[in-house]
């Protein structure tokens, strides 16, 4: 590339660098985590009051899962007819009130509906968001994928850590009624900034069925393999370092403290080292980092050793997956909702599926072993790297 093209490619990558567009799919990513985050500290409360055991508070779980499975791809058809924009707006609405009908349910059956459609609307947003977030990219001519799943991740936490202290304060019914008011304030200040991105009329139904070309395919591939490391630190991390690395209550809990904390931090400066490296380069690296973390974790010899593990895995995994969803949006002649929902649905499917069977192995080998098998998964991620040059279709222009 000679200086003039550089220049040229440089200003218009720096142009805008927080538009409006930007803060509402930021806020909407947020508003996303938030809700997933103020989900948590609720489950024990919800397990109590409708009484059930572990095995079925796992059912509801997977319930929660499948609601997530059936609507996200229901989510990228309406995304390849309408455009994202239509789309999140109407699923943000539908999620709005759902912490609050699980607050107030009362049996079973209701509360099985109710978490089925908080995952479906959960998840459908999820896509509808992502494809908004590629449109923004490619108005943009900048990586900001990884910092809007910054967003995510800090919603998450923010959910997570007022939601223990305004249950003790605010009873549950308090707590969901606060957290959905933020809710509420998140989408309405995100509301009037959304991007449109009208969709080609003629092109949408054709490509609103499951796509028949290997490479959204491969990239869902990537996106399993690099959630299923993600879904073991998020349920077991603590487990294995309090049985198997003799760690206390507070220690055990800082392995999945770590690795939010530096997923959070690189997923900030993930963009700027892709708008520098690279989307493939910056997966290899991250691959190498995720490899190596939880290969520590795994093989450490104490409980400390095992959480620098988790923190550099985190530093890994955090930008592996906004790579393979801007890659997703960019596939030459394909709808970007319905290849970012093709990557959703197989990139959670291991959040599904991969906690129980890690579970199960462990129950068997122990946990070290299992998280010593996980980096095979980042090496086939490893060899597939190069199609994540698809994600740097966004800077290039139609030129």
């Amino acid at each position: 590339m000679d200086d003039m093209t550089r220049s040229g490619s440089f200003q218009a990558r720096r142009s805008g660098f927080f538009t409006k567009s930007r803060a509402a799919v930021s806020l909407l990513f947020l508003m996303n985590g938030f809700t997933v985050g103020c989900w948590a500290p609720k489950i024990p409360e919800f397990a109590e009051r409708l009484q059930l055991t572990k095995f079925e508070l796992g059912l509801m779980i997977l319930v929660f899962g499948l609601g997530s499975l059936v609507m996200m791809p229901m989510a990228g058809a309406q995304i390849a007819g309408r455009g994202s924009k239509i789309v999140v707006k109407a699923f943000a609405v539908l999620l709005v009130p759902m912490l609050l009908a699980l607050t107030v349910t009362q049996n079973v059956w209701t509360a099985a509906i109710a978490i089925f459609l908080f995952g479906g609307f959960i998840g459908a947003m999820d896509v509808a968001m992502n494809a908004n977030a590629v449109s923004v990219e490619k108005s943009m001519r900048r990586a900001i994928m990884s910092s809007c799943h910054a967003f995510w991740s800090l919603g998450g936490l923010i959910g997570s850590a007022i939601g223990g202290f305004l249950i003790s304060r605010w009873g549950v019914l308090g707590h969901a009624e606060a957290a959905t008011a933020l809710a509420v304030l998140f989408l309405a200040v995100a509301w009037p900034m959304m991007l449109g991105d009208q969709p080609h009329p003629d092109e949408a139904k054709p490509k609103a069925r499951l796509p028949m070309i290997p490479l959204p395919w491969l990239l869902g591939m990537m996106a399993l393999f690099c959630m299923i490391p993600e879904g073991a630190v998020l349920d077991w991390s603590a487990l294995y370092l309090g049985q198997e690395k003799a760690a206390s209550v507070t220690l055990s809990g800082f392995g999945f403290a770590a690795f939010s904390l530096t997923m959070a931090t690189m997923r900030f400066a993930g963009d700027f080292v892709r708008d520098r490296l690279g989307a493939v380069k910056t997966l290899r690296v991250c691959t190498v980092f995720a490899i190596v973390g939880m290969l520590l974790a795994a093989l450490a010899p104490n409980a400390e050793l095992a959480i620098v593990g988790f923190a550099l895995c985190g530093i890994g995994i955090s930008n592996m997956l906004p790579i393979a969803f801007s890659a997703a949006g960019n596939i030459p002649g394909l709808q970007p909702g319905i290849g970012i929902s093709v990557v959703t649905t197989m990139g959670y499917s291991g959040m599904l599926v991969a906690p129980s069977a890690i579970g199960f192995a462990a129950e068997h080998v122990g946990f070290s072993p299992v998280l010593m098998a996980l980096p095979v998964l980042l090496l086939i991620v490893l060899a597939l790297s190069s199609l994540a040059h698809y994600a740097d279709g966004i800077g290039s222009g139609s030129h």
